[in-house]
């Protein structure tokens, strides 16, 4: 606070570095843990219809400024023998959300750990998120909104493929 000219004794700051530590313990508690062992509830079964989560709000931490970026993520996979809870796979995103992070690898570990644990014939995650840091700061673009997406597999026992798993994700 120093720094930036404020004084870092002045009583709203006092126990401001104390407040700091706890919430990066918090924002940052998927350092070291693994989206894939979030996925610790997996069942077998026969079916091959898609499984879709949408509407799965998350909150993450830029790497390169400190700000947050949030937004909504769509996931989807075609199982393949397995499946899994479905509040697993909303832990998977937490883990992977809860680190410093930029949106293009977040989607990339959400759809490996769905991918590695259930081993479906194919999976596609989608974030959609605003960046605290692009309207914050540099560009000053409130609003905007970043659109990422990865997919796993071959989609070999789902007929309509990558392109129909996409369709009913954005089908409401």
């Amino acid at each position: 606070m120093a720094a930036v000219g404020d004084d870092p004794a002045r009583e709203g700051l006092i126990d401001t570095p104390e407040r700091v530590a706890r919430m990066y313990e918090s924002l940052f508690s998927g350092i070291g843990a693994s989206a894939d062992d979030a996925i610790d509830a997996v069942f077998e079964s026969e079916s091959n219809d898609p499984v879709i989560v949408s509407g799965l709000v998350f909150y993450s931490v830029c790497e390169h400024h400190l700000l947050p970026f949030f937004g909504e993520a769509r996931l989807g996979y075609v199982p393949n023998g397995k499946i899994a809870g479905i509040s697993k796979l909303a832990r998977a995103m937490e883990v992977a959300a809860h680190r410093p992070q930029v949106q293009e690898r977040l989607t990339a570990n959400v759809a490996d750990a769905i991918f590695n644990v259930l081993q479906p014939a194919g999976v596609v995650v989608e974030l959609e998120a605003e960046h605290l840091c692009m309207a914050m700061r540099g560009v000053k673009k409130p609003g905007t909104r970043v659109l990422t997406s990865a997919t796993r597999g071959e989609f070999k026992n789902f007929p309509s493929g990558r392109d129909g798993l996409l369709a009913l994700m954005h089908s409401r």
